[in-house]
């Protein structure tokens, strides 16, 4: 058992920044966990310590076992799993799904990529995968990277999820930046930002509030639409609440909508 901590001894709050966290707790089960210790204590600049925090720690750790890489705090522990959608991924479930049909363009061949440009956990680009396309996931937040690429790893050993898992690649960068500068334009763009707005939604279960604590929310609606448009995709998906505002003022083309979520469709045209 491996705890790793701030190695700035002079702070006191356990309060985490956004894109940060103060500790990490590896439970090492071998030599494998031990290097993976090793490399996040390089990444995040923390030292390591067989200590447990405290019962009053209220911070936020990353937990590493043989089970994978986990984010932990306040009672609660989330990590990234891929196998509880392998129901909604079979092709006789896909056609139900919101997002694929939102995703859908008319006329179009096999072999169609899609950005998802928040991509948190990465469910949403699963699905995107298990109906074809070729996915490019954006996570800017180091840790909530970690944890997608951790998950994406321990998918694609397991034969059912494989070759989905091959269509997903993940970049730890913010898309803001990365979109404005790509050469080939992606058939879609997918956005589900979260927003202050939202941090009380009863859409979002309690454990994915400890996401919260990391990724900063989006301060800049239009700045995020226009970098979805930059990058001249065919169309620009929005995953919204079912009665939540439009991302920017943007009026969509057309909206898929549910029971308590909706996708805002903008449809771009092409010169």
């Amino acid at each position: 058992m491996i705890f790793m901590e701030s190695q700035d001894k002079k702070t006191k709050s356990n309060a985490t920044a956004p894109g940060s966290i103060t500790s990490i707790v590896l439970l090492s089960g071998g030599d494998k966990d031990i290097i993976a210790a090793e490399l996040l204590s390089k990444k995040f600049d923390v030292g390591i310590t067989h200590e447990m925090p405290e019962q009053s720690f209220t911070g936020l750790a990353l937990r590493i076992d043989g089970g994978g890489l986990s984010l932990i705090g306040g009672g609660q522990a989330l990590y990234g799993d891929f196998s509880h959608l392998l129901p909604r991924a079979k092709q006789n479930n896909l056609g139900g799904e919101l997002l694929v049909k939102a995703a859908k363009i008319k006329g179009a061949a096999d072999g169609l990529t899609a950005i998802d440009a928040t991509a948190g956990l990465g469910e949403d680009s699963f699905l995107l995968a298990a109906a074809g396309f070729k996915v490019s996931l954006y996570e800017r937040d180091p840790v909530i990277a970690e944890l997608l690429q951790d998950a994406m790893q321990r998918a694609s050993d397991v034969p059912e999820l494989k070759d989905i898992i091959g269509r997903m690649k993940l970049f730890m960068d913010d898309s803001l930046n990365a979109l404005p500068k790509l050469t080939d334009s992606p058939d879609i763009v997918l956005l589900d930002p979260m927003f202050p707005a939202r941090q009380k939604s009863g859409l979002i279960k309690k454990k994915f509030q400890l996401l919260q604590q990391l990724e900063q929310p989006c301060t800049d609606e239009e700045e995020l639409m226009n970098a979805a448009l930059s990058c001249r995709p065919k169309k620009v998906i929005v995953k919204r609440p079912a009665n939540g505002a439009y991302l920017g003022s943007k009026k969509p083309n057309y909206a898929i909508k549910g029971k308590t979520i909706r996708y805002d469709c903008i449809v771009v045209p092409q010169e």
